[in-house]
This record gives structure tokens, C-alpha cells and sequence, in this order.
């Protein structure tokens, strides 16, 4: 803590010096002189003698350097004396007294009062006095809460620290005189506040005493607050006008026994399960039962501020309590998960009780508005919920136009453990004031029970407290003692208050415990012994505060009893309502419903994506076009956009622009896009340039793509935070807000999505199988070997097909016609309904196109993962002609042999399938050595689903041949170990079908590609073009 006295005495050549650099520590109005008051005043209006804060010294100073003529000769004096070098004491001269020396001399004394008085000379020591209770008070201010009474058992300091700062005590200040022992005397001491505290309300002064007295009881008593490390002077003075005004945490009798009602549902809520379910887990919040009621606050002051939608966030601990007493879900829809017979009727393989989420839009009963919450299904990944509920909440003021975010807004829960330990914390924190991510505001609160599963808080975190992480962004942290339900009421509304007013994060400390273990059934005496006996002993909240109130006459025990036994009726009804239940339904639980967009759509008609060539034209000239009037592009963007508008004129597209012609007709349809990821505005590989910048005015922009149709959608593109698991997770939540647009994350490298595989994992993959949610989003992930090393060339992309859901020896179904076997006319569109996601390795911009387009053509939502080229953005031969774009076309999942071979099947000695850009090389290799007419090659375009019936059809074409599958990737990666099992499949129902083909199902599929290794690649170039010359030698072998 920076020291006054230290200031004073070190701040040489000048004592006042030494003063004005202490006051600018201490106060926030130094140097203030705008009011134009005149100071040279007579000293009768303004007498030098008189008692004076330091603020009026301070200013008095300042006005002094400016002009010496516009304060009193004596202040004139007084600093002149100091600015020479005058010892402190000996620099101010005191006027000749009215009085004559007659009338003192015959015993008239002047009064004496322990406040500043006309008779007390204003010296170094009465200066330096003032400042150090100014500095008392920010002391408190700034580390009150580390000795704030905020532990329910008594046991643990939340900041694990049991020292108290020396900033705090009182004997640290020499106010009486070096090596005085503060007494009675010094403690009745008057002082003038300075106006950086509002603990006096209209009084301008206190006692030293009484000074103390009120800092404690604000800073230091049931609410411990940081918020003095924001560099904000309006912000930190609103805090503490809130809690330092005197009064501010009075309730009347209504607001205390509306927080006992909401008490009474959350515990007895608790106490229900567990005397019907025992033996089930279900993360209860015995220990913290004040969540609801903050959670409730929150949401009652926020509506009362304007909000109209919710969404929440949480980790599994007390999520059923949530659901029943915040959002109101029917108790015997939370019942019915708890029984083991029900199955479920309808698609989904569920998910267990306490991860599920919910929508809800209900009445508040206390602002009488009708309010929307979601809460957002979660895996037991405790944070991995944050960033895609910013995401879904960002997405929701969008749509609405809440350009501040005072319709929409979130709440996330947290446990202390996981706030202090995960680093999404931290990624989804850093996104709160991007502006392509701001969510304008979100309301944080820790379920603090002060342990982890088994683990001490002393060993859990480095930080002082589980919620330093916040700090980083200036977002104010009100710790609370959870035992306390009217503190924790006011600091919740206080939080609600401070994110309507500053759009800004803020976060609620609930310093409380857990009851029980981890969960239920789980004993926690084996590691925690103290602690849990302590807990033993420890009255519930309910039992405290009830006492509370009725020892104080605010309810009586008759109707303390009749709260509590009208809910545990309800509770009672609910669960006779459950037994009657013969299913489950996952839809209940869903927590992003779509209204509306499943209605009069066509399940099984495959959709064509293609589009007028007129709009092909349009959006790829303007697109082409440098922005109109004097914006200035680079001399490099004016060639590229000249090569593009050559393609236009030449009816042919390269991947950026077919990505563009991509989006632009989207847009044109209405449909908002939105990109984002790392160096996505231009592209990592410098292809895309969908942001340009005048190359003469800073911060000046034009994104062609908004300017393309009036009345169009927007488009957004926008770079990200370095940050793959946030990010990512944002994203999947803007997709999940509505259908009806296309959603695209591109990594910089396919490499680094692995940062995300949480996301990938918990929620895209599988995220409509565990809460039939289904989602459209778009991931881009750069794969490809070109020598870039091990790090620069791989998307991983074995691990998006093993993750894929469908069976690698089943055979979709075929129906007969005639004599020959033909694949039914669904078969396409029934694959894509099955398959949890599309997994695809593009060649072609007119496919990329189509695969762009069909996410927002298809009646339903999947997500979409895309390996995309790096070295095919330029390739002259990987572009497509508007033919394969215009009306009538369509995405194709295989490209089959089109050349020389396909003409003479029998000449063929060895049918090659690959998929990606080694197919240009297998190209090339084939013309290189003359082999056009032996080796036919097919390209699968979407790996998964499989495209079993296409790749049936080219085995069939040449079943003289060998065949191989040829990668790039090594052995032990790329699509090898997914398409070899299928391709086996295929070949039997070949030879099961027909029987002129029956030795085809002893048929081998040969692997041709890179050896297996632990790297995905290697770091040397010229290892990597011999393993290239290698599989490439191999695959254009005819034995």
C-alpha cells in the first residue's frame, strides 16, 4: 500500500511537493479549479486559520503555482516559506490577532475542540494527519475484503491469507506522534472527509472512531468488495456510493420474507430429493441454497432495467434446483428423470438429469414482465458452457437489434475450482469487450464451496482468491458471506445495476460450502475431516435466517411453518403427478428451440443449390470491384481483384471467389452470415481479403460483401482473440440462436483446432444426440502437406471421421428395380439425416459452394467440418466454371473417373480413390509417366457419410481392377481407417448381389500413402518430398 508518511518525508526538495504527491494517490479530485473560484478572499469569508481537508489544501496549492496572486497573502506566505525549504512546523507565521494582548493576558483561552480549529496552526503534522485517515479510508476500500467476515464455518480466510494488512491497522499511522499509542483522545478526533467516500451521507465530518466503525461495517463485515484496482473514477465512486451510503442495506419486512420464501423453496427443494432419492446423484446446493435467491434477484432487477431475455449458463452443481425455482420447470417433468424405467419417446440418447438444459417464457412475478430464460445443456467439462452461452446471447441481441445489450443478457455460474483452474474462464472473459463479441455485460456468479472434488483451495489456485481471474477485465468482485441471505440479496442487485449502467462484467462471490461430498453418495470425511465436522455443527441457512426473522418480529413462527408446508405440497403433488408419467421426452429439455423452422419442409427432398447465373455475375463483380469515391487499396489488392474480375468475365471461380459467390447469395436470399476465426478478414494464406483497408486513413474500411443488394442480410467478418476453445465455443452458440443462418469458424491452421476438441467433442459431434439440438455450424479447417512441418499440415482429420456415427459395415438400404440393383432415390438425403455431422475433403470451389449453400438448403441442421486447401488456392487447375454452379446443379459427394479411362473401363489395371488435394498430384504423376489410360482416379468429396452407393458404382465400372487408397496423411492418420472398412463392405454387397462379381468380396483395398508415425508430419523438406516421391512411385505402380 502506498504510504503517506513515506511520501512525505522521501518527497524532497519540498514538503508541499511531497503533499500534492500524496494527494494524488489519495485523491481523485486533485487540481480541480474549473468552478472559477476566486481564492484571494478576505480572511474573515476564507480564514487561513481555519480547519481544512486536504482536498481544499491541495487546491489551494494548485491555484498557488498557477498564480500566487489568486490565494490570500498568507497562503502566498505559507507556501513560499515551504517551496524554499522551510523544516516543516516553522513555515506558517500567524497574523497579528484581533484581539488585544490585554484581554488574553487576563486568562481568556482560546476553545479547544479535538477538531481542526481556528486556534490550530495548520502544520506538516495536521496535513500529514488528514492524509493518512484519507488514506485509512482507501485502505479499507482497497483491502477490507481481506479481512472481511465472508466464511460461513469460520474456519477458512477467503483470500487463505489470515494476516491482516498492515494498511489496516490503525497503530500503522502516526497520528498521535511517533511511538504514541493511539487513545480515546485521538480516536474522538474529528476529521473532514474527503470526498472520495461517501461514508458520512450529509454529514462532512466524523469522528476518527466513528470513521472506522463505518468502514468496517461496509468493508469488512458479511461483503468484502474489490473494485478499487479499476482504472475508472466514475465507476469505482459508483460502487461506493452503493455500499458506503449510509442505509443502503435497510430492507422493509416484504423484501426480507420474499427472501425467506425463496430460501424456504431452495433448501426444501434439496431436502425433497433427498428423502426420495437417497441414493441418487443430483449435485445439490446444500451449503449455498442463497443461489436461487441471487439468481432470482438478479433476474427481478434486471427486469425491472429493461431485460427481456435470459441466458444462463451453469456447471451441474445445483442445475435442478435451477431449473424448478428459477425457471419454474413443471417439478414432475425434474421427477420423471429419476426414474430408471421411463425410456424416452422420442429421438436422442439423453443425458443425465443435472446437464440438462431448458427454455422457458414465463411472468416475473415481481415487475409483473413477461421474461424468457434458457439455460444452456452443459457436459461435465464445468466451463466448456461459458463461451457458447456469450455466443447464443450475442446471436439473440443481434436479431433483435439490442445494440447495447439492454434487452438480452447472461448469467454464468461457477464453482471456485473450476473459475480459478480452467482456462476458458479466462478465453471467455477476453472476449467481453471485443466488439465483435461483447455481450455488452455479463452477471458471474461462484458457488463458492471453498473446495474442489477433494481438493484444499490451498492447493488448488496460486491466486489470493478463486475469482482473480476477473480482474483482468475491470470487472468488479463482491465476495459474500452465503449464511447471510440479505447481503447476498443486496450484492445481487447491485451486480444487476452495474451491468445495466456500465455494460460490463461483474462477478458475485458466494463464499459458502458443500454439505455433502462431490456428490451425494460420495464421503468427504476421508480428505476433508475438519472442515466437514465444522459443517456438522453448522446450522442451515434456512434455520438462521428464519430465526432471524422472527426473533425480530418480520414473520411468526405460523408463518415461517406455512411456507414451508405449502412447498413441500407442491413438491408432494409434483411427484404423484411423476409416478403417472410413462415416458420421457428429450424435447423438454431443449434449450434452443427453433419456432417454426421444422413447419411445411419436405424431410426427405434433397435440395439443388444451385443459383441464377445473373447472381453469380452480380455478386462476383462487386465483389471484384475497388470500393467507390477515394478509398485507396493496396497496390497487391488492386492485381487480385483484377484476376477475379477476369474469372467473372470467364465464367470461372477460384476458392475465394467461390466463397464469396458462396455468402453473396446467401445474403441475397436474406440469410445472415457470419465468419470468424484468426486473420479470417484477409485470410490466413492472404485469399480471401474480404475486409479491405484504406491504405491512407486508419480504421477506415470497406467490406464489398455488405454492399451487394438492397435489403440484403448482413455479413459479418471479423478477426478473433488467438483463442481456439473460446472462440469456437461462441460460435457454436451464435449457430445454435437461429436455423436460418450460416455460421462459420475458420482455425489459422486445421492444426490448432485441437485447442478446441472440447467444443468438438462435447458439444458439436454429439450435441444433438445427448439433447436433440441440432446445429448448422461451419468449421474451416486448412489441411493439406506441403513441407510446412508438423504443426502446419495436418487437421487431424482421423479424428472428426472416428467420431462420426455411422456403421462401417452396414450398407444403407437398396431397393430392386427390375433386374438390376439401384440405390433408392433417398438414399442420399437418408444418409444425411443419420450422420451426426458432414465430414468433408474439398477439391473443387464449385463443391465448396455447394457444400456452403446446402447447410442453409437442407431441412435440418447439421454441422459441417471442411479440410480446406492451402496450396489449392491458387492451383490453376482446381478452379470451376460457372456451369457447375448455376441452376440445376448440386453438391456431389464423388467425383468419378471422367477421363480417358472411364471411356475404355478394361484397359483400366488400377482404380485409385482418394479424397483432398493429393488428387492433383496423383494427376500429374499420371500424365507425367503415361498412365492415363491404365490408372482410373475417383475423389471422394464428402467422406462421412460414406458415399457407399457412388463408390458401388465405380467398383462396378472396372472390376478387372486393382484398387488402392491413396493419402497423403500417414498410415495412422487421415481417412485410411475409416473408408477401408466401408470399401470392404461395398465389395461384399458386390459379390452378395451379383453373382458375376461374387469373387470381388475376397478383393483387398491396398493403402498407399505415408508410414505410420507419431508426428502428423515431418519438420525437414527434404524428407518430405522423398516420402511424397515414395507413395507417389507406389501409386502409379501397375504389380
Amino acid at each position: 500500500m502506498f504510504r503517506v508518511k513515506t511520501l512525505w518525508r522521501c518527497a524532497r526538495p519540498s514538503a508541499v511537493e511531497g503533499y500534492k504527491l500524496a494527494c494524488r494517490t489519495c485523491s481523485s479530485q486533485a487540481g480541480s479549479n474549473k468552478s472559477g473560484r476566486n481564492y484571494a478572499t478576505l480572511a474573515a469569508a476564507e480564514p487561513f486559520l481555519s480547519g481544512s481537508s486536504s482536498v481544499y489544501v491541495e487546491e489551494m496549492y494548485n491555484a498557488w503555482q498557477t498564480d500566487p496572486n489568486s490565494v490570500h497573502k498568507s497562503w502566498d506566505a505559507y507556501f513560499r516559506q515551504i517551496s524554499q525549504g522551510a523544516p516543516p512546523g516553522t513555515a506558517y507565521v500567524r497574523p497579528p490577532t484581533l484581539a488585544s494582548t490585554a484581554t488574553l493576558a487576563q486568562g481568556s483561552v482560546a476553545p479547544q475542540s479535538t477538531q481542526l480549529t481556528m486556534t490550530e496552526p495548520v502544520t506538516d503534522k495536521v496535513i500529514e494527519d488528514h492524509l493518512s485517515v484519507q488514506t485509512i479510508i482507501r485502505s479499507y476500500q482497497t483491502r477490507g475484503h481481506n479481512v472481511a467476515s465472508l466464511d460461513p464455518l469460520g474456519i477458512l480466510d477467503a483470500d487463505l491469507d489470515s494476516a491482516i494488512p498492515s494498511e489496516l491497522i490503525l497503530e500503522s499511522y502516526s497520528l498521535g506522534g511517533h511511538g504514541h499509542v493511539i487513545d480515546n483522545t485521538d480516536l474522538n478526533r474529528v476529521f473532514r472527509l474527503p470526498e472520495t467516500t461517501y461514508i458520512g451521507g450529509k454529514e462532512q465530518s466524523l469522528p476518527l472512531k466513528e470513521i472506522i466503525n463505518r468502514l468496517k461495517t461496509i468493508y469488512c463485515d458479511h461483503i468484502g468488495i474489490e473494485f478499487m484496482f479499476i482504472n475508472n473514477r466514475e465507476q469505482t465512486d459508483w460502487i461506493k456510493q452503493k455500499f458506503e451510503t449510509p442505509g443502503v442495506l435497510e430492507f422493509n419486512d416484504e423484501e426480507k420474507r420474499l427472501m425467506l420464501a425463496r430460501v424456504i423453496r431452495s433448501q426444501r427443494f434439496e431436502e425433497f430429493l433427498a428423502r426420495k432419492w437417497s441414493s441418487e446423484k443430483r449435485f445439490g446446493l446444500e451449503g449455498c441454497e442463497v443461489l436461487i435467491p441471487s439468481m432470482k434477484t438478479v433476474i427481478d432487477s434486471s427486469s425491472a432495467l429493461g431485460v427481456e431475455s435470459i441466458v444462463i449458463g451453469m456447471p451441474h452443481r445445483g442445475r435442478l434446483n435451477v431449473l424448478a425455482n428459477v425457471c419454474r420447470k413443471p417439478l414432475e417433468k425434474i421427477f420423471c428423470q429419476f426414474d430408471s424405467k421411463l425410456k424416452a419417446e422420442d429421438e436422442g440418447s439423453g443425458d443425465v438429469k443435472y446437464h440438462l438444459g431448458m427454455s422457458v417464457e414465463r411472468l416475473n412475478r415481481v415487475t409483473n414482465k413477461q421474461i424468457k430464460i434458457a439455460v444452456v445443456a452443459n457436459p461435465s467439462h464445468l466451463e466448456a458452457v461459458n463461451p457458447v452461452v456469450q455466443g447464443k446471447t450475442r446471436a439473440e441481441q443481434f436479431y433483435r437489434g439490442d445494440t447495447d445489450g439492454k434487452k438480452v443478457m447472461s448469467i454464468l455460474l461457477h464453482g471456485d475450482a473450476a473459475f480459478s483452474g480452467q482456462g476458458v474462464v479466462y478465453e471467455t472473459m477476453h472476449l467481453s469487450d471485443l466488439p465483435a463479441y461483447t455481450t455488452h455485460g455479463t452477471v458471474h456468479i461462484v458457488a463458492n464451496n471453498q473446495i474442489g472434488f477433494t481438493t484444499d483451495p490451498r492447493s488448488s489456485r496460486s491466486s489470493p482468491y478463486c475469482t482473480d481471474v476477473a480482474r483482468v477485465v475491470n470487472a468488479p468482485i463482491f465476495h459474500v458471506n452465503a449464511d447471510d441471505p440479505l447481503a447476498v440479496a443486496y450484492v445481487s442487485k447491485v451486480a444487476a445495476e452495474w451491468r445495466a449502467t456500465f455494460a460490463k462484467d461483474v462477478v458475485i462471490d458466494l463464499v459458502s460450502y458443500r454439505r455433502n461430498g462431490h456428490n451425494e453418495i460420495d464421503e468427504p470425511m476421508f480428505t476433508q475431516p475438519l472442515m466437514y465436522k465444522q459443517i456438522a455443527k453448522t446450522p442451515t441457512v434456512l434455520a438462521q435466517f428464519s430465526e432471524k426473522l422472527m426473533a425480530s418480529g418480520t414473520v411468526t413462527q405460523e408463518e415461517y411453518e406455512y411456507e414451508v408446508n405449502k412447498y413441500d405440497k407442491i413438491c408432494e403433488e409434483a411427484y404423484m403427478l411423476a409416478k403417472k408419467e410413462i415416458s420421457v421426452s428429450n424435447k423438454d429439455w431443449l434449450d434452443s428451440p427453433w419456432e417454426g423452422f421444422f413447419d411445411n419442409r419436405e424431410a426427405m427432398v434433397l435440395p439443388k443449390t444451385g443459383v441464377e447465373e445473373d447472381v453469380l455475375q452480380h455478386v462476383g463483380t462487386v465483389f471484384s470491384s475497388p470500393p467507390p469515391g477515394d478509398f485507396v487499396i493496396h497496390g497487391g489488392l488492386k492485381r487480385i481483384l483484377k484476376s477475379h474480375m477476369q474469372m467473372v468475365n470467364e465464367r470461372s471461380v477460384d476458392w475465394a471467389l467461390g466463397e464469396a459467390l458462396a455468402f453473396g447469395s446467401l445474403l441475397k436470399e436474406g440469410i445472415h452470415v457470419r465468419l470468424s476465426g484468426q486473420d479470417v478478414e484477409r485470410g490466413t494464406f492472404s485469399h480471401r481479403h474480404h475486409v479491405l483497408h484504406n491504405q491512407l486513413v486508419d480504421k477506415d474500411t470497406h467490406i464489398c460483401l455488405n454492399h451487394l443488394y438492397k435489403g440484403q442480410a448482413p455479413y459479418t467478418v471479423v478477426n478473433s482473440s488467438l483463442s481456439e476453445y473460446g472462440v469456437l465455443g461462441f460460435e457454436l452458440g451464435y449457430a445454435l440462436t437461429n436455423p436460418n443462418s450460416l455460421i462459420l469458424w475458420e482455425a489459422q491452421f486445421g492444426d490448432f483446432s485441437n485447442t478446441a476438441q472440447c467444443v468438438i467433442d462435447q458439444f458439436i459431434s454429439s450435441g444433438q444426440a445427448k439433447w436433440v439440438r441440432q446445429n448448422g455450424i461451419v468449421l474451416l479447417l486448412p489441411h493439406g502437406y506441403e513441407g510446412m512441418g508438423p504443426e502446419h499440415s495436418s487437421a487431424r482429420l482421423e479424428r472428426f471421421l472416428q467420431m462420426s456415427n455411422d456403421d462401417p459395415e452396414h450398407f444403407p438400404k437398396f431397393e430392386k428395380t427390375g433386374l438390376n440393383q439401384k440405390e433408392s432415390e433417398d438414399f442420399e438425403i437418408q444418409q444425411l439425416h443419420e450422420i451426426n455431422w458432414f465430414v468433408g475433403n474439398l477439391t473443387t470451389p464449385a463443391n465448396y459452394f455447394h457444400a456452403l449453400r446446402r447447410q442453409i438448403a437442407l431441412p435440418f441442421r447439421k454441422p459441417l467440418v471442411l479440410m480446406t486447401p492451402k496450396s489449392l488456392l491458387r492451383l490453376p487447375e482446381a478452379r470451376s466454371s460457372f456451369d457447375e454452379m448455376v441452376e440445376g446443379t448440386g453438391f456431389v459427394r464423388m467425383y468419378p473417373e471422367q477421363g480417358l479411362p472411364s471411356e475404355n473401363p478394361k484397359a483400366v489395371k488400377k482404380l485409385i480413390f482418394c479424397t483432398g488435394k493429393v488428387y492433383y498430384d496423383l494427376v500429374k504423376e499420371r500424365e507425367k509417366l503415361d498412365l492415363v489410360d491404365k490408372i482410373a482416379i475417383a475423389r471422394i468429396e464428402q467422406i462421412s457419410p460414406f458415399p457407399f452407393d457412388l463408390v458401388k458404382d465405380e467398383m462396378l465400372r472396372y472390376p478387372g481392377a486393382r484398387m488402392a487408397w491413396v493419402q497423403e496423411e500417414h498410415k495412422n492418420m487421415g481417412a485410411w481407417f475409416y473408408v477401408e472398412p466401408r470399401m470392404r463392405t461395398v465389395l461384399r454387397k458386390i459379390a452378395a448381389t451379383d453373382q458375376a462379381n461374387e469373387k470381388m468380396a475376397s478383393k483387398k483395398v491396398e493403402y498407399i500413402g505415408r508410414y505410420p508415425s507419431a508426428a502428423t508430419a515431418t519438420g525437414n523438406k527434404s524428407k518430405h518430398l522423398w516420402e511424397f516421391g515414395e507413395f507417389m512411385k507406389h501409386a502409379m505402380q501397375m504389380n
